[in-house]
């Protein structure tokens, strides 16, 4: 069995499955933002830093939550939360302060309907409802988390393209002190 092409269809249908104008929505919503905060909890929390980097790389003004240098959220400022199943349970809380307090709500996500997508400006689902069948070789959430990798990653593409980002630019902003 070739391993990387059952890894690479399943994400290759996944992704068809998503809806092409969500990226759209979710740049409008970062372009808009005063500050940018990204989170997720888990494998999903893993895929959240990828996103945070490569904003931070972007020109984007980004924080993690649950650091402890990440400043108050506040009106204007936008969280992003990646999240399987729109209702981890560790996540919902900060979800609400940061709705509270006026911040704007994106959440990436497996589920169209979950408790975060209530109460989201804007859910991104990832694939559709029947998108995710138990899969052999990519076990527990797996198919979920590369594609919302990979999905995020072309957002980021989208908006080097858009704001005429170069390499050179991009590695100016990286981490100097690794």
């Amino acid at each position: 069995m070739d391993h990387q092409k059952l890894i690479l269809d399943r994400l290759t249908t996944i992704l068809s499955e998503t809806d092409a104008n969500s990226s759209a929505k979710l740049i409008k919503l970062v372009n808009e933002a005063g500050r940018i905060f990204v989170g997720g909890a888990g494998r999903s929390g893993l895929v959240s830093r990828f996103f945070a980097m490569r904003l931070v790389h972007s020109g984007f003004a980004v924080s993690m939550i649950g650091e402890i240098v990440t400043p108050a959220i506040k009106a204007g400022d936008l969280l992003v939360i990646i999240s399987g199943s729109g209702g981890t349970e560790t996540l919902l809380p900060l979800v609400k302060k940061a709705k509270s307090v006026g911040a704007k709500l994106a959440v990436v996500s497996m589920k169209a309907k979950s408790a975060m997508a209530e109460i989201a400006d804007l859910t991104i689902q990832i694939g559709n409802d029947n998108s995710f069948p138990l899969t052999k070789g990519m076990p527990m959430g797996s198919q979920f988390e590369l594609s919302s990798l990979l999905y995020l990653e072309s957002v980021i593409s989208e908006i080097i393209f858009a704001k005429g980002l170069t390499e050179d630019s991009m590695r100016g902003l990286h981490a100097n002190l690794e």
